[in-house]
């Protein structure tokens, strides 16, 4: 038996970076004797066990050979004669197509260190076609390695167009979608996800919501010129939360008018990626509310009362510091006055009043929701007042 540390791990230490999980591959073993050994098995597609110890992955070396369309399609062979360089070629990129021995020594037999060196990525063999999910982690490691200069090999790309063409991408399921989408969403630069897809064709099958933006790059009156997501992109200095990040996308296709983006539409989208509620929700605030919140301090007592009830913020507190963030990315996107903070004001103000004391003076039943709600009108103005004065 033979273990060796492969994949993310080997290339992280090798960019400098932390290094979160370690996974292992183990040739020459069989099931039974990792059982013998203590390990856990959990894998249902092929063999792979829980170290009994540290729960790190060990997987026992295999290969795979295409048996179907999409990423399931596959017939695993993991017999204890599979070399690691045979393991090693099913992988997808170079990149992460290395291993080290437990001394630390590296064994790289499809350069993937050269390509490290290079910010290249590029798939290590045809057998790269066989799986669309590659498409989408591709474009996940060009959105976390845009800083340090990666970009796609014209090889890789053009397979990529291949797998678009001959129909590939269309086999892949909504939940894996959405999997690989959201961790685009907290990688460094998330847009250059969606710049990838377009790229080799795969946008419009996946995303045909989002293409329009990339057919239509001129210059824009509201100043971004070729930036095709601006508030997506400006969300990156704000934080790595997913769902802020969906919200300001749905923001970014709302805005631009090569789009129609409705909440019909959202909804379209989100029911096609079976998106989670905090997701849908949060974009569909700022779908439909965010342009009004920009105008706040624009708006009387009354409307913004009337702003925050549509809002649910006095009892989704947390999702409206959520929505505000939101508008404070796209005011940053567009260069805009953060005039969102007076919404916040405005519920800070209004949860001052004191519904126990109006109880007191025998207030009941309906007319106890109208004195509250003329309470926290006259507080929000007390409080826009002051703001005056100052």
């Amino acid at each position: 038996m033979e273990i060796y540390l492969v994949g993310g791990a080997v290339r992280d230490r090798r960019l400098g970076l932390p290094v979160r999980e370690r996974d292992w591959v183990v040739v020459g073993s069989t099931p039974a004797e990792m059982r013998q050994l203590g390990y856990t098995p959990v894998g249902k597609n092929f063999p792979v066990f829980l170290h009994p110890e540290t729960r790190d992955e060990y997987a026992l070396a295999r290969t795979e050979r295409k048996t179907g369309h999409g990423y399931t399609g596959f017939e695993t062979d993991a017999n204890p004669g599979i070399t690691l360089e045979q393991d090693l070629l099913r992988r997808d990129l170079t990149i992460n197509a290395m291993a080290e021995t437990p001394e630390g020594e590296l064994i790289d037999p499809y350069n993937g260190e050269a390509d490290l060196e290079n910010g290249v990525l590029r798939h290590v063999s045809p057998a790269f076609a066989e799986d669309p999910v590659r498409i989408l982690r591709v474009a996940r490691f060009a959105a976390r390695f845009a800083r340090r200069g990666f970009r796609v090999a014209h090889a890789t790309n053009d397979l990529m167009r291949d797998m678009v063409r001959s129909g590939e991408v269309d086999h892949l399921v909504p939940e894996r979608v959405w999997a690989e989408l959201e961790k685009a969403l907290m990688e460094n630069t998330p847009a250059r996800f969606f710049d990838v897809l377009y790229g080799c064709g795969a946008l419009a099958r996946l995303f045909p919501e989002i293409e329009p933006l990339y057919l239509d790059r001129s210059p824009r009156e509201h100043g971004h010129g070729d930036s095709v997501l601006p508030v997506l992109e400006e969300s990156v200095k704000h934080g790595r939360q997913p769902d802020i990040r969906f919200a300001a996308l749905v923001c970014d296709i709302r805005n631009h008018e090569a789009a129609v983006f409705d909440p019909a539409q959202l909804s379209a989208l989100c029911d096609r990626l079976r998106i989670p509620n905090a997701f849908r929700k949060l974009g569909s605030m700022a779908l439909q509310h965010s342009h009004r919140a920009q105008s706040a301090s624009t708006l009387s007592a009354t409307q913004q009362l009337e702003l925050l009830e549509d809002l649910d913020a006095f009892r989704r507190p947390e999702r409206f510091s959520q929505f505000l963030q939101v508008c404070a990315t796209e005011a940053g996107a567009h260069g805009l006055p953060e005039s969102s903070e007076r919404l916040g004001a405005a519920l800070v103000a209004a949860r001052s009043v004191d519904a126990g004391r109006l109880q007191q003076q025998g207030i009941s039943g309906k007319a106890l929701g109208e004195a509250i709600r003329k309470a926290r009108i006259d507080a929000i103005r007390e409080d826009m007042q002051d703001d005056t004065k100052q």
